[in-house]
């Protein structure tokens, strides 16, 4: 009948017992005379734990591809998966990378600042480790054990088999060395891992617990992996391996990545999946989707597959995707018509082909740009500035800049003075007017009305210039915009075909500029 040691023993995994023997073996080694010949042994196990550490952190990352794939098929339960999953990685390559620093010191310590880990000179140090890791003003030893407790209660959550979780605590147990019996001799864990250990034997020590740590990582992803409910597909044939290319974005923006992910697909060539696409199985046996892309936007499309195991049954795998359509589109534009004019509200239209306008932003230089609707408004500040509106647009969660257009910021053009005869008919000057219709005629307007702006001037003042029997010049000013009495007296008096100026009128535009126009010349009919 076994003993309670024996039993303990044999519950053990095999990889425990094989850094229990190591154990043993280093404390014999140390309990001797440190020779070249042990020192070189020492050697070869680093070499090994390297050996072990890189392929355990390439399966780790390979049980991360298989998470990604999971998460680009069914995003909405993959996440909390890849969640979990990037943030053990991190947490692991955090303590895995503060591991490493140590291993640097120590063999600076022992070697000088060109020290190499991959290369130790003095690996008989007996005073390196102890320096670094056992002094009392950085207490790097104590630091390592409290980190290394903290790991371990963190990954200890995301495990529920009692068998890993046991073995993961005696992989990255803490507790001091027992076989010193006698209490009041009794060693901390980092006075038992470093003091007075030969450099070699430290540097050895650290890659075992940096195995041990990425062993903990590896427990955890297989842990996340299997709550994919991935179904074991042993029971399907198949006869041929083909590479595939799954793009992950199917619209690619000049200055952003495109990526793919490039996949081995097995398949059975005796028998064709069966494929159904919005409910409509499809026509052909290669699993080929097409559709005329008679309108531009974005389209979604799900579906499943249906293949029979070799056992009989109906295997069903859902899938969904989505693709874009843009406009094929031409952008014509005169180079010298790129103007702003200040004080007023310049439409802009901005949009990028292919791109929801939800995900497009502009900003611009020298004034202000502000979404308006389905466009955008700019008001430049300083006249003579270049205005520089840049485009950026959201792809995949990257915001990338699309391009960038520069504009003249100009003042207004003044405006031409006009007497409102009503339903849009505006007298200019030039042409013969009525006297009745003049007379009837209370204000002078001002306005740019030549077919690209429509913007209204406040007129503050003008004058009329009339001429005597004798020839000479009579000039009455205005009350602001509106015709004086004395002015409407001069015309009450004027004879068919009289002419007459109106001159020096100076008005306002929304820029808050007050400039003198042009004058007009009336003709009494």
């Amino acid at each position: 009948m076994a003993t309670g040691k024996n039993q303990s023993l044999a519950k053990m995994s095999p990889r425990q017992k094989m850094i229990n023997l190591m154990y043993i073996v280093l404390t014999a080694m140390l309990a001797l005379n440190v020779s070249n010949d042990v020192l070189n042994g020492f050697s070869q196990v680093e070499e090994g734990l390297k050996r072990s550490n890189r392929t355990i952190t390439a399966r780790n990352m390979q049980i991360m591809a298989q998470l990604q794939a999971f998460y680009n098929e069914d995003q909405e339960h993959g996440l909390p998966l890849m969640n979990s999953g990037n943030e053990v990685r991190n947490v692991t390559d955090s303590l895995y990378d503060y591991i490493e620093n140590l291993k640097v010191m120590i063999v600076k310590e022992a070697d000088g600042p060109a020290a190499d880990v991959d290369h130790i000179k003095n690996r008989d140090n007996l005073d390196a480790a102890t320096i670094v890791m056992l002094s009392q003003d950085t207490k790097r030893g104590t630091d390592l054990r409290m980190r290394i407790n903290r790991f371990k209660s963190y990954i200890s959550k995301y495990v529920d088999d009692p068998e890993k979780l046991r073995n993961i605590e005696q992989a990255l147990s803490t507790e001091p060395f027992k076989g010193n019996t006698d209490i009041s001799n009794k060693k901390t864990w980092e006075e038992t891992m470093f003091e007075n250990m030969p450099t070699v034997a430290a540097i050895s020590l650290l890659s075992k617990l940096q195995n041990d740590v990425r062993y903990a990582e590896g427990e955890v992803l297989n842990h996340l992996l299997k709550l994919t409910n991935v179904e074991d597909l042993s029971d399907l044939k198949v006869n041929w391996v083909d590479a595939f290319v799954i793009p992950q974005s199917r619209v690619v923006m000049r200055g952003s990545k495109y990526q793919s992910q490039i996949v081995l697909a097995a398949i059975d060539s005796t028998q064709r999946p069966v494929v159904y696409v919005n409910g409509t199985r499809l026509s052909n046996n290669k699993g080929l989707y097409e559709v005329t892309a008679s309108q531009s936007g974005n389209f979604d499309y799900s579906g499943y597959i249906e293949v029979v195991g070799q056992d009989g049954q109906l295997i069903k795998r859902d899938f969904k995707s989505s693709y874009t359509v843009i406009d094929p589109i031409a952008t014509v534009s005169a180079t010298m018509m790129n103007v702003f004019y200040t004080g007023i509200d310049n439409p802009v239209s901005i949009s990028v082909p292919g791109i929801g306008n939800g995900t497009v932003s502009a900003t611009m230089t020298n004034g202000t740009l502000t979404k308006s609707g389905d466009g955008w408004v700019a008001r430049p500040s300083q006249v003579g500035v270049n205005c520089e509106i840049s485009v950026s647009v959201e792809i995949d969660g990257v915001r990338t800049n699309v391009g960038t257009s520069t504009f003249k910021a100009r003042k207004l053009p003044d405006p031409t003075a006009y007497i409102n005869l009503g339903q849009d008919n505006r007298y200019k000057g030039g042409k013969p007017i009525a006297k009745g219709t003049l007379l009837g005629v209370n204000n002078l307007h001002a306005a740019i009305d030549d077919g690209l702006l429509d913007i209204e001037f406040t007129v503050v003042s003008f004058e009329t210039l009339t001429f005597g029997s004798m020839g000479e010049a009579i000039p009455e000013i205005s009350q602001g915009s509106a015709f004086s009495e004395r002015q409407k007296t001069s015309f009450r008096r004027m004879k068919r075909g009289t002419r007459f100026f109106i001159t020096r009128i100076k008005a306002t535009g929304p820029d808050g500029v007050t400039r003198e126009i042009s004058p007009m010349e009336v003709v009494v009919n």
